[in-house]
């Protein structure tokens, strides 16, 4: 194994703590519940603004909600050279460190199908969720970051070209074919035809290997279809998010104390403008719900432009002190992803037991989930507050 000569560790980088902390809250946020404000308020243009953008697109498209799940994985990359030159200042070596890759990648999927399954009659084995799909392909990267930065490309090269060529290769549905049957709802209008159609929800490669892999395990009857078309196999071009967000992460390893702005503002550019030519040109469709390469290279883009404005306004403006509460979540974010899914119904029935039932309807009944949604999530903060003035810190 060829490793990169090391390089002195630096001190931590917090424009990336203060983008993580972003990216948590954003998740966390979904409990101020602005779809059921925005109902309560028809035609209320920020209402309605801020409900599409803490949901999901239907297909192809994105919201700000759309851009968690890639900065997450981003942010792994990112921080990949910062991890590994401070391991190798401690002595550590190739072989320890790619065993403890291993073990977090393990523990990841792990986590991952355990959260999954809180709802379950039985063990969910699914392998769509943010942290199984980072967990995957974990070790691919981790190998990367010992690399020349040149692999990186070539490798992201091959993620891209060779995940879109072999779903460009597998047959589309013929004639007639009942999208209702894979969970597609009748008169859907967010089906391709002619090339696209290789993209087309439950109809395409990635369910195909999902209707083989899944069934490997014990299920309470037999895997047909992920309603939402979500995929075991994204974690290939999720991959390549996470290469990108390794070459940014070295970038700013490099250019230390400064930062590379133009690096990360064309990066930005490229990645953007290449997603949506992708798209219109009719070659690959921005749909991150299977993570086309289309959308890997535009949301990369995006994420580009998040690091770029985030080291802008702390490493080179100063401006510090307003980002504390991001600080808070961001360098504790696996505590935060716990505390978002095992106490969201927690904390919300415990204010209610505590304060009444409908403690929050005083506010009324359109603002009243807003209001009790701000107290749920100012109790994750609070918690997230608690570890940070001691130090409690979850790592895998």
């Amino acid at each position: 194994m060829q490793a990169v000569v090391p390089t002195p560790a630096i001190a931590r980088n917090v424009a990336v703590d203060v983008y993580r902390g972003f990216v948590m809250l954003l998740m966390m946020g979904e409990v101020l519940q602005f779809a059921r404000v925005a109902a309560a308020f028809p035609g209320n243009w920020l209402w309605g603004i801020l409900a599409y953008h803490q949901t999901h697109v239907e297909w192809a498209g994105c919201s700000l909600h759309d851009m968690i799940q890639p900065s997450f994985s981003f942010l792994v990359g990112v921080a990949l050279p910062y991890s590994i030159a401070s391991r190798m200042a401690k002595g550590g070596t190739f072989g320890r460190m790619f065993a403890h890759a291993l073990w977090r990648s393990l523990l990841l999927c792990a986590l991952g199908i355990f959260l999954r399954s809180m709802s379950s009659p039985m063990t969910n084995f699914t392998f769509e969720d943010t942290l199984t799909q980072i967990g995957l392909g974990f070790p691919i990267l981790f190998v990367l970051g010992f690399k020349p930065p040149k692999w990186a490309w070539i490798a992201l090269a091959v993620v891209l070209v060779g995940y879109w060529g072999a779903w460009a290769l597998y047959p589309v549905p013929g004639p007639g074919y009942d999208y209702t049957s894979v969970g597609v709802p009748q008169g859907w209008d967010h089906l391709y035809s002619g090339f696209m159609a290789h993209w087309n929800k439950n109809a395409n490669l990635g369910l195909a290997f999902d209707v083989w892999f899944l069934n490997l395990f014990p299920r309470p009857e037999p895997f047909v279809a992920n309603g939402g078309g979500y995929l075991t196999l994204s974690f290939i071009p999720t991959l390549g998010t996470m290469i990108l967000g390794l070459i940014a992460g070295r970038w700013l390893r490099a250019a230390a104390p400064k930062i590379p702005m133009r690096k990360l503002l064309l990066a930005s550019v490229i990645g953007i403008a290449a997603g949506v030519l992708l798209h219109f040109a009719g070659i690959n469709p921005l749909v991150k719900r299977i993570w086309t390469p289309g959308w890997t290279l535009f949301s990369g883009g995006v994420c580009f432009l998040f690091l770029a404005a985030f080291s802008w306004v702390v490493d080179v403006l100063h401006f510090r002190k307003w980002a504390f509460p991001l600080v808070v979540v961001g360098m504790n974010s696996i505590a935060a992803y716990l505390i978002a899914h095992l106490f969201e119904n927690f904390i919300p029935s415990s204010l209610r037991i505590n304060l009444g039932q409908h403690w929050f309807d005083v506010f009324g009944t359109g603002i009243g989930p807003f209001v009790e949604g701000v107290g749920v999530l100012l109790c994750y903060w609070l918690i997230l507050l608690w570890m940070y003035r001691r130090k409690l810190f979850l790592k895998i």
